[in-house]
């Protein structure tokens, strides 16, 4: 009988939102901001202009010149002494630094972390060639016939040496874009679904249905088939649109390897469930703490202002150092794991005891989560 009560209440909550406009209008803005977002991801994600470069040695002395020729190809490069080149090392591959030049600036050599894009090989490969057609006219006597050709070929073969501490992935850009889909998309379904909880349980309550409800069904039973329902719905939508998404994306040639989206959505809707446990709870007992209509924004302010700080940190952490202790220290915070951990799963910036570490922890919060929304509920 409970089971059964539990689904009828479901079943109630699905026919009242599916009927609703906000629902159908929501999922076809959703599916359209995707779908921009996708076509236009390969402009967004091709490239960061902004870089710190680490200056070791008699490299230094090429800072002003570097910065220079840097601003002419529209990069913001900023550069630091490194006195320690072990130092240095480190910070590059802390992502501190997105490079370490050192040596003779007729024979610079740049460290990095997985590889140096064209445009600051250009540019650092332009200033080799520079201080060696330098040496090679001041070596010139005045007596001495310029061998033009012999000339351009030294300066031609001048070239900045490059090493990587790892090898470079030829899918980042790709991992980047559909990491940051899917944080957006757990994001955006975990704070609509969640406040449709909070807006259902402060309907009952304002409109005094729970007065007929209640002497049928128990507090318990109506909050699970509300969850319960609403889940299925953010579910389904983000199903549908990651979906939507991915054959965009495969159509389209933005995702050349499609297996890293579907591995990504199929983490995301895994995270979605779990997070929707955590937050649907919170948002429910907020919502039982209301007594009038306007009241609902400002006590669901708090819940929804850790959804947005978590958007927003994702973006920003995800996009430099997906791997970094900063990342990894969020990712296993429980109610912002479910934003972090599919973007970081997505990116392959994770291990594999992190991730388990991360769904025991937000698995224990969703229970807490539970037993106080329904004390608060009752």
């Amino acid at each position: 009988m409970t089971t059964r009560t539990l689904f009828l209440v479901a079943r109630r909550e699905l026919d009242a939102r599916l009927r609703t406009r906000s629902f159908v209008v929501g999922t076809v803005l959703a599916l359209a901001v995707l779908a921009g977002f996708v076509l236009t991801q390969s402009t967004l994600f091709d490239r960061d202009h902004s870089n710190t470069i680490g200056l070791n040695g008699q490299a230094i002395a090429v800072a002003d010149q570097l910065t220079d020729e840097a601003s002419k190809v529209g990069r913001d490069v900023r550069t630091v002494e490194v006195t320690n080149l072990a130092a240095g090392r480190a910070r590059v591959a802390d992502g501190e630094l997105d490079a370490l030049v050192s040596g003779a600036p007729a024979a610079l050599t740049v460290l990095v972390d997985k590889g140096l894009d064209d445009e600051l090989r250009g540019v650092l490969t332009g200033l080799v060639r520079q201080q060696v057609l330098r040496g090679q006219l001041a070596a010139l006597s005045e007596g001495d016939g310029l061998d033009v050709d012999g000339l351009l070929r030294t300066v031609a073969d001048a070239h900045v040496e490059v090493r990587v501490l790892a090898p470079a992935d030829p899918q980042a850009g790709e991992r980047l874009a559909v990491a940051l889909t899917v944080v957006a998309l757990v994001f955006l379904a975990l704070l609509l679904f969640g406040s449709l909880v909070a807006q259902s349980v402060v309907e009952e309550k304002t409109g005094h249905l729970l007065d007929f409800l209640l002497p049928a069904v128990r507090p318990g039973q109506l909050l699970g088939g509300k969850v319960l329902a609403l889940g299925a719905l953010g579910f389904a939508q983000l199903l549908l649109v990651g979906m939507v998404g991915l054959v965009i994306a495969a159509a389209t040639g933005v995702l050349s390897a499609p297996g890293i989206g579907v591995v990504a959505l199929v983490w995301a809707l895994a995270w979605f469930v779990l997070g929707f446990l955590l937050y649907a709870m919170v948002f429910a007992a907020a919502g039982a703490r209301v007594s009038r209509q306007d009241e609902a924004h400002s006590l669901l302010m708090p819940v929804t202002a850790v959804l947005l700080v978590g958007f927003v940190l994702a973006f920003a952490v995800l996009s430099r150092h997906p791997a970094g202790v900063t990342s990894t220290v969020l990712s296993l915070l429980p109610p912002l794991s479910p934003i972090f951990m599919p973007g970081r799963i997505a990116l392959a910036a994770v291990p594999a005891w992190q991730v388990v570490v991360s769904l025991v922890l937000t698995g224990l919060a969703a229970v807490g989560a539970t037993r106080v929304g329904l004390r608060g509920y009752r």
